[in-house]
This record gives C-alpha cells, structure tokens and sequence, in this order.
C-alpha cells in the first residue's frame, strides 16, 4: 500500500520550488571512511539532483563529542543553510547522533521522524520503530538526522528533504 500523494499547497505555503539551499552532510561511523561512506555520497548526490549545493562534507566516530565538534561550526556559520546527518540513529547504545543533536538545545520537529517511519514502515515493516531518524532545529537551522542506510537517505530525501525544505527554511528565516 502505498501512501497518498501530500495536497496541493495553498497561499504561500508551498513544496519545492526554484531556490537552492546550501547543505552540510555529516556522516556518523564507526566502520566507514569517506571514501567507503556510500550513503554519505548518496546524501550528496540525491541532494545535488535535487537542485541544492552541498559544499560541506564530513565524516565522523559514533560519539556525542565528535558529533557536537563537527557540527558547531557548520551552525555557527553562514555558508549553510541546512544539515543532514547520516547513521547514528537507532537502537543500539552506539548510535548516538540524535543524543548529540538533544544536547545542542534548539527545538525538535517531530512530524519528520513520524512520517519518516510511517514511510518507513511501508519499505521495511515493524523494524521502522527501531528508528530514531528526528528534524532538529539548532540556531535557526533544519538539522536532519537520517539512519545510515541507503535506502533510508533516498526515502528521507526524496520523499521529504527535498519537497520541503526551502519552505522549511523560508519559515526559519521569518
């Protein structure tokens, strides 16, 4: 069963659209380099082909520290409009990448992981609540935090990254 095409946007409300945002992509690992960090690379591409930049890359261990090291410049800077980050979102006592987003402060968004594991739910069954993929917003900033696994990053960023995050970003500039 697949789920229902999202309503046509109405006034200024809107999905899409012509404006390129500039995104930070983050990958957390313990057994992955860049140069192997396909789903980091997918990350990158998917959101290329989606019209945006990403002229931040980066990958870190599985700890808070790292986590929080890597992404306070990025947030702190002008250059970014937007993060994703990739792994660090499950069960395990070592996924700890949505621990290191919650002691940043800032806000979470939860219709995100909802609808991220309703999707989810579609592709991989009951192994969807096992995921803690979350939207934070840390200074003003979306901060998405996706599992690690390639077909998780293409469902997140084809299925709702990139409809809506120039809206997500206009919202957060007002």
């Amino acid at each position: 069963m697949t789920a229902p095409e999202p309503a046509a946007p109405a006034g200024r409300h809107h999905l899409g659209g012509g404006r390129s945002i500039a995104f930070g992509v983050l990958s957390v690992s313990d057994t992955h380099t860049e140069e192997d960090d396909a789903s980091g690379h997918l990350a990158r591409e998917l959101l290329q082909a989606a019209g945006h930049t990403v002229p931040q890359y980066h990958l870190v261990a599985n700890s808070v520290a790292d986590v929080r090291d890597a992404l306070d410049p990025w947030l702190d800077g002008r250059e970014l409009e937007a993060i994703v980050t990739v792994g660090g979102t499950g069960a395990s006592s070592r996924d700890l990448t949505v621990n290191a987003l919650e002691t940043m402060g800032g806000r979470v968004l939860p219709g995100f992981g909802e609808v991220y594991r309703s999707l989810s739910f579609q592709e991989v069954g009951p192994l969807a609540i096992l995921s803690r993929a979350s939207l934070f917003v840390l200074k003003l900033k979306p901060v998405f935090a996706l599992p690690g696994s390639e077909r998780a990053v293409r469902t997140a960023i084809e299925r709702l990254i990139a409809p809506a995050v120039q809206h997500l970003v206009e919202e957060l500039e007002r």
